[in-house]
């Protein structure tokens, strides 16, 4: 039997477990990334481990999320990151330097290697042969300490690419239409491994741009096999000697396969309010347009940027459109300067911004009220833009910028000839704004602003769990729904008593006073609970307000790692009327819960207010069940280090 992929590089990183879909595994980590809006909580829990030095092959810190200083607490924060980095053997991409997965594209990414990141779209670096997988920053911390990365064993699907792309049909238009068929819970429990002659047709920005949005899918990772095109790619960034070729046997097995024809595909869209509501962008029709946002982690590459110059030059946007631009990083920027494509973009009305995340998380460029926005991005959650009632969609660069110009949505095909970009032979490198760790660290002084404050502690499992049921939410809400990104509330990530004060502010005002006041609680949802980023505020502001558990329908993978690693139990209901019949602020109690965890997957809920009883499940690993005894991750690292 041939060997796909993903069981090669996992089958040379696992430290425990089986390659048996849902079976618990623990892999090595080679490389681990962090950005500013997690990385701060990331450091100051691996600072708490007692480990003087990074034990990966290589971590990398970045800043690209929080650039928006509007007080000291983001320029604060960067202080910290850049010291805390120099002591303990951390590279640090100081501000302005570009967004973490186009930077690590770039200039770290080895195939073969796995990659560990605070951020949900860390996949994207596999689109250069990476295992690379998003996760909480307390699990990326463990990883930095030299521990092992533990994850259910994923299904791994084949998606098999034939045809070639037809002229204005990109890269996005492969992953909208995976979407499109799949839906957001679609990949859940998945990696997705792209193979076929279709894959060879493919440069690598375009192969990260599909693995990126992968993490949309629910999938655990995303990966293309490691060939000639990567070998070119490496090349031109002077980095051609990490490259090795990777492919999956000619006979290898899969647990699904899905076929996609590029030749088939046309421009799409993903409409308001979720990534997953595709359509053809003719079927849509041409509808009024306020703002375009070309950038983010998923279209901002030096060939994205270069296609939406080429399609603007001598032409000016739509008297009725704000069009913002922001590139994926420094060498992107300097290279669009270099060759007057930067002029072209000027010339033609366009705002252009820091080489960062920004209008993707809400960072400012916020759309007019009830306004229309058209975003390479990969998130269209309600209130992300930072504009509660805005409709956003999403495309690719091409249906962006040809939007831009005509001011209603638009299919590229009807500006005439394609537009031909060419890969450079050799990009611009000057990794100056990359600074290495300090040779003498222990003259390293780390910088901690007031707004750093102590890192909270939760406190083991009690015998049993109760408390009132402090909100009751529906299907597929997002990691923004339970704890906000935006301009307002991301400089205090390191604050967790002031963040936690926005804990589902946009769904329940007097949800985190309600909280306070119960002192303890449980919260009730639908399926895919906690879908969207990785950050794990949202388990961790939860766990300070008093939440004990979360009975669900079904969880988003990063998400239920993150509430098992702050001592939150995930459960999900045995029968789905259960769920229906609980109300907002119905007292419940699970008896004996650290017995009833250990003894099987079912445990027994009472309702205390109707006077009534339910099962849930859950399916903790021995491992994970420990962790949830303990109070969390951190209590449990330290347990074990106390034992040895």
């Amino acid at each position: 039997m041939g060997r796909n992929l993903v069981h090669k590089i996992l089958e040379n990183h696992l430290v425990a477990g089986e390659l048996e879909p849902g079976k618990e595994i623990a892999i090595k980590i080679d490389q681990t990334l962090t950005q500013d809006a997690t990385g701060t909580m990331a450091y100051l829990q691996f600072e708490a481990m007692g480990v003087p030095r990074v034990r990966t092959k290589l971590s990398v810190s970045y800043v690209d999320h929080n650039t928006l200083q509007t007080g000291f607490e983001n320029a604060d924060d960067h202080l910290f990151l850049q010291t805390i980095a120099s002591k303990y053997g951390i590279y640090f991409s100081r501000p302005g330097n570009g967004i973490c997965h186009q930077v690590h594209l770039e200039r770290f990414g080895v195939p073969g290697q796995t990659l560990l990141g605070s951020d949900s779209h860390t996949p994207t670096a596999g689109g250069l042969g990476m295992l690379a997988i998003g996760a909480g920053g307390l699990d990326v911390a463990v990883a930095m300490a030299g521990g092992a990365f533990y994850l259910p064993m994923p299904r791994v699907v084949n998606v098999r690419l034939k045809g070639r792309l037809q002229p204005w049909v990109s890269a996005k238009d492969v992953i909208l239409e995976l979407l499109r068929r799949l839906t957001v819970k679609g990949g859940v429990g998945k990696i997705m491994e792209y193979s076929g002659e279709g894959v060879a047709t493919l440069s690598v920005p375009e192969r990260a741009t599909i693995a990126n949005m992968g993490a949309e899918l629910g999938a655990t990772t995303s990966i293309f096999p490691s060939d000639e095109v990567t070998r070119e790619f490496l090349r031109a960034q002077g980095r051609e000697e990490v490259w090795v070729e990777l492919k999956a046997d000619p006979d290898a097995e899969y647990d699904e396969v899905i076929e996609i024809d590029l030749s088939t595909l046309e421009p799409m869209v993903a409409q308001p309010h979720s990534p997953d509501a595709v359509a053809k962008v003719k079927d849509v029709g041409k509808i009024p347009v306020n703002q375009v946002a070309i950038g983010s982690c998923t279209n901002s590459s030096y060939t994205d940027l270069m296609r939406v110059a080429s399609i603007l030059r001598g032409k000016v946007v739509h008297p009725n459109v704000s069009l913002v631009i922001s590139p994926g990083s420094r060498q992107v920027f300097t290279m669009l300067a270099q060759n007057g494509a930067l002029a072209d973009l000027i010339a033609a009305g366009a705002r252009i911004l820091e080489a960062t995340c920004g209008p993707c998380i809400g960072m400012g460029q916020s759309p007019p009220s009830g306004g229309v926005s058209v975003r390479t991005f990969n998130r269209n959650f309600p209130g992300r833009s930072g504009t509660p009632d805005a409709k956003v969609y999403l495309a690719s660069p091409e249906v962006a910028a040809a939007t831009a110009l005509t001011g209603v949505l638009t299919d590229p095909r009807e500006l005439g000839e394609p537009i031909e970009i060419e890969m450079p032979k050799k990009f611009f490198i000057d990794d100056r704004m990359i600074l290495p760790p300090a040779e003498n660290p222990e003259k390293v002084e780390i910088r901690r602003g007031p707004n750093i404050k102590p890192l909270p502690i939760n406190q083991p499992l009690s015998q049993s769990i109760s408390g009132p049921v402090l909100i009751k939410v529906g299907d597929n809400i997002t990691t923004d729904h339970i704890m906000p990104a935006g301009a307002k509330i991301l400089p205090l990530r390191s604050n967790i008593p002031a963040i936690s004060q926005y804990v589902f502010s946009g769904i329940d005002p007097e949800f985190a006073s309600r909280a306070k006041a119960a002192g303890s609680g449980i919260i009730v949802g639908g399926h895919n609970y906690g879908q969207g980023s990785s950050r794990e505020h949202a388990a961790l502001a939860p766990m300070y307000l008093g939440i004990k558990a979360v009975l669900a329908k079904s969880f988003a993978r990063i998400h239920k790692a993150n509430l098992i690693n702050f001592g939150i139990i995930p459960l999900t209901f045995m029968n789905e009327e259960d769920y229906e019949n609980i109300r907002q602020e119905d007292k419940l109690e699970i008896p004996d819960v650290a017995e009833q965890l250990t003894k099987g997957r079912e445990l027994l809920v009472k309702n205390l207010t109707q006077g009534t009883t339910f099962r849930v499940l859950h399916d903790l690993s021995p491992r994970q069940i420990e962790i949830i005894q303990a109070g969390g991750l951190l209590n449990y690292t330290r347990n074990k280090a106390g034992e040895s």
